[in-house]
């Protein structure tokens, strides 16, 4: 039964491929305007290396928006121009953890992406997914250690649209 979720919503068509991709621009756009209000309203000495890493992230995730929005058009589609809401909180420990649970969804929704686009035989864009991937996780690594927490297990794909179930949550670290 494994390998057949692994397989589930592999076909897809170039239409479904730009509408996800969509979805997928919303979400970084989500992330930048989070990773710019987050890293302005952490405060105090505990955060201010953490501030000033999720400063970084924020212009990461405008890079992802740009190379997302050039695979959109590339596959002939209208990149989006609104973002996901941004949640905030005021309790940092909330902010760091919502902006982790994001960054754990960004992944297993980029993985499902990369097994899709290669079933359509879209190797570039898989590769676009790969570069961007990787600063992801690196992401969900620095988040994890604001939080003195493992990284949690990855998400596991679910259907054809992409969504994703979500495994355990955030165990302390030993």
């Amino acid at each position: 039964m494994a390998k057949e979720d692994n397989t589930t919503g592999l076909n897809i068509t170039r239409a479904e491929m730009i509408q996800l991709l969509n979805e997928d621009l919303a979400g970084e756009y989500q992330a930048i305007i989070a990773y710019t209000v987050y890293s302005q309203v952490l405060k105090g000495a505990a955060y201010t290396d953490i501030a000033r890493e999720l400063e970084a992230h924020a212009g990461e995730e405008l890079a992802h928006a740009i190379k997302i929005a050039k695979q959109i058009d590339y596959l002939g589609g209208m990149p989006v121009g609104t973002p996901k809401p941004v949640k905030t909180y005021k309790d940092p420990v909330e902010l760091l953890r919502a902006d982790l649970e994001n960054e754990r969804e960004t992944v297993g929704r980029y993985r499902q992406r990369i097994r899709q686009a290669e079933a359509m035989g879209e190797f570039a864009l898989s590769e676009t997914l790969r570069s961007i991937i990787i600063q992801e996780q690196e992401h969900e690594i620095d988040l994890s250690a604001a939080l003195d927490i493992n990284v949690p297990p990855a998400i596991t794909p679910a259907g054809k649209n992409g969504r994703h179930k979500l495994k355990n949550n955030h165990a302390p670290r030993r």
